[in-house]
């Protein structure tokens, strides 16, 4: 007589409710061992409440879950992890002050042992999994792919029956998303079990073996991913009636807006990447792409550009001729210069304040502050705009940024940057995050800034967003910038190679093509 093995794990009728909004309602769930299961939805849907339900954070309303069968509570996520449990936040959950041996001790509690074999083991799989990490770093030298990495090996470390992965590629090249999809498969044919949220349907239709389709916090669909194209999952996720794709004519630039001229800077971070002789213009009428891997300088080319990091010398970055090298941040968006930096939480929203506080913080030039004193009605207004017209999804202006989904944070901090009409914009991984339908209506904006004049530059790792939406195309590598083509005459095998720092001496430096 054959016996089938129950799922590891089964939820049965979970819902969760908070002040306005019914996260997740009577969601039914089963994933069986070995399997690769993605879970589908758009931004808002309820699919990181289902995750900390299942880890632990949270505590559902009503609801049933089993492991291998068996009934249980996940109390918190130290019993989670005893279970075998394991989870990659969309978020990082990382002290930024410890080291990376430190963080990964913390989450194993007692069975982290000694220091120094940590380590070691760290280094281990890090290296076997081809996600090399210096166990020694602190945090907070690391970039947001690398943090990623960390997030990844914290798992990979532990005995795990079932990893949960929250947008585990968004910032991650292609190279990479390869190495970790092997890696997946392997620790499914060796038994564990694999929840995987993204919104690359393409990512989902390669890797995963079934979909579950979340919408409104109910399962409107169920789909095998191989049986699918993208399209069709993409309208399980947002129905008949959300656009999910376009193509957008590239532009030539007019009048140079943003003007690098041999930037050199050593890195304050002693893990830091110097910049070497950065040569870039962006003109008005533009988009440029900049793409690399994480780590070869993106930050501190981004903190030269905001103002974070002044130059010695004001005439190495120029704002339509105005030098602006050595001028502080507020001064650069006083001429017009509007920032997504590359990390939601922290940097572009403070997690505690609410949306109209956030709002006020980059947008208080745009006449909600006179005298010393803030016009509220106005900053309330300018939130509910962004949140109308980005349709961010939260329970309102007064909602703080941390209780946003990410994706919808990512929503309301590209739409407060671009309805202040800026003349240059750069954005950093613009679309981390967010769903498919949310990125077209990103796409579209800063398509229609462009066509307004402004000049953009778009950092990101994400290969197939920068030949979608850049006039101009190049990347970093290693401090250096590659020469900027025009994107038609690029391909993505060029790009590769480019990242990987192979600078074909046949192409004109920037300073020509510029």
């Amino acid at each position: 007589m054959q016996h089938t093995l129950p799922p590891r794990l089964t939820l049965r009728g979970i819902s969760k409710q908070y002040p306005g909004c019914l996260a997740n309602d009577d969601i039914h769930l089963d994933i069986a061992a070995a399997e690769i299961h993605a879970l589908l939805g758009e931004n808002g849907a309820g699919k990181s409440t289902l995750m900390k339900v299942i880890y632990g954070l949270v505590k559902p309303d009503q609801g049933e879950i089993l492991w291998d069968g068996l009934p249980i509570e996940v109390k918190d996520p130290a019993h989670a992890r005893q279970l075998g449990i394991g989870m990659v936040f969309q978020h990082f959950s990382l002290f930024e002050t410890l080291t990376v041996t430190e963080n990964i001790a913390l989450a194993l509690g007692n069975e982290a042992g000694e220091l120094n074999a940590l380590a070691e083991k760290i280094r281990a799989v890090s290296e076997k999994y081809g996600m090399a990490i210096n166990p020694d770093r602190e945090i907070h030298t690391l970039s947001v792919g690398e943090r990623q990495r960390v997030e990844i090996v914290r798992c990979l470390v532990q005995d795990i029956q079932l990893l949960i992965l929250d947008e585990p590629t968004s910032v991650l090249t292609p190279q990479e998303v390869d190495t970790l999809f092997i890696t997946l498969r392997q620790l499914a044919n060796e038994g564990c079990s694999i929840l995987f949220i993204s919104h690359k349907l393409n990512e989902v239709k390669a890797l995963c073996h079934k979909a579950t389709v979340l919408r409104a916090g109910q399962v409107s669909g169920e789909c095998i991913p191989a049986d699918e194209d993208t399209t069709s999952m993409a309208r399980l996720m947002v129905g008949d009636d959300t656009p999910i794709s376009t193509t957008y004519p590239k532009r030539q630039g007019s009048t140079p807006l943003l003007k690098i001229i041999d930037l050199n800077r050593a890195s304050p971070d002693p893990f830091g990447v110097d910049l070497k002789h950065i040569n870039l213009t962006v003109n008005a009428g533009e988009i440029v792409g900049i793409a690399g891997v994480a780590g070869n300088g993106q930050e501190e080319l981004l903190a030269s550009l905001s103002g974070e990091l002044p130059c010695q010398d004001e005439r190495t970055i120029t704002f339509a001729q105005t030098p602006m090298g050595t001028q502080p941040p507020d001064q650069r968006r006083q001429w017009g210069l509007a920032f997504v930096p590359e990390e939601r939480l922290g940097r572009g929203a403070v997690p505690e304040m609410s949306l109209t506080e956030n709002a006020l913080l980059t947008g208080f030039l745009t006449g909600m502050v006179s005298k010393g004193m803030v016009a509220w009605q106005k900053a309330e207004t300018f939130a509910d705009n962004i949140i109308a017209q980005y349709k961010v999804k939260t329970a309102g202006r007064q909602a703080q940024a941390d209780s946003l989904s990410g994706g919808n944070l990512q929503k309301f901090i590209i739409g407060r940057e671009i309805m202040q009409n800026p003349r240059i914009l750069i954005a950093a991984h613009p679309t981390w995050g967010v769903d498919i339908g949310a990125a077209t209506a990103i796409h579209k904006a800063l398509i229609q800034l462009r066509d307004q004049g402004a000049a953009i530059l778009v950092v990101s790792e994400d290969i197939d967003e920068l030949f979608l939406i850049s006039d101009r195309i190049g990347a970093i590598c290693d401090g250096a910038l590659s020469p900027i083509k025009p994107t038609p005459e690029s391909s993505i095998e060029q790009l590769g190679r480019m990242m990987a720092g192979d600078f074909s001496p046949s192409n004109s430096n920037e300073r020509v093509n510029s």
